[in-house]
């Protein structure tokens, strides 16, 4: 490594994103870590991560369409509270339009299995997925999405300020990772091109 002048990316500080000890209805692990799916907007997952600045953490909830890994929703917010994960899922339907019975997966989190989440997955017809108790690979494929944003672009700086997060976040998902940022899921290929082909 140290020939190729290769670093090692260490993580920062940790903050827990998942409540799950609440009184709230939590649904069936549907997925049983499937993440299989012939095409898009039949399998959706969702997830909320962090990132530390100066001015005090940053969340961002994100909503990916588990054929292309393609982030369809998210917000971003200085307060992990329910409209975070509301506000992705919002952007998710108004730009992808699922039909119904499309499965939203995510963890037990108070965030997701409150009621106003549940009352706008029902309204729009979308099927609740939740992962077993502590178990982070039954959402493995946010949590590798995050991985990446995290060694791409999070641990690469000292963020100074919420909004310098915010800009790069922005630019991160829809200027490289959606567009540009080939992915094993679909075999390496353009991500434009892959979902353009199963369309």
């Amino acid at each position: 490594m140290r020939q190729n002048g290769i670093q090692v990316i260490r993580s920062r500080k940790f903050k827990r994103t998942t409540d799950s000890d609440h009184a709230f209805n939590i649904a069936s692990n549907l997925l049983r870590q499937d993440f299989a799916t012939s095409g898009p907007n039949q399998k959706w997952a969702g997830d909320i991560t962090y990132v530390w600045t100066r001015e005090g953490w940053v969340y961002l909830a994100v909503v990916l369409d588990l054929f292309s890994h393609r982030v369809v929703g998210w917000a971003i917010s200085n307060r992990m509270k329910q409209d975070l994960a509301l506000r992705a899922l919002d952007m998710a339907i108004a730009i992808r339009r699922p039909p119904p019975g499309c499965i939203h997966h995510t963890d037990r989190g108070s965030q997701y299995c409150a009621h106003d989440d549940q009352k706008l997955l029902r309204k729009h017809g979308l099927t609740p997925s939740m992962s077993g108790k502590g178990n982070c690979y039954d959402n493995s494929a946010v949590e590798s999405f995050f991985k990446s944003l995290k060694a791409e672009l999070v641990w690469r700086h000292n963020w100074q300020t919420r909004r310098e997060v915010e800009l790069a976040l922005i630019e991160y998902i829809n200027g490289f990772y959606n567009p540009r940022r080939n992915r094993s899921a679909q075999g390496w290929k353009s991500p434009v091109a892959f979902e353009q082909r199963a369309a």
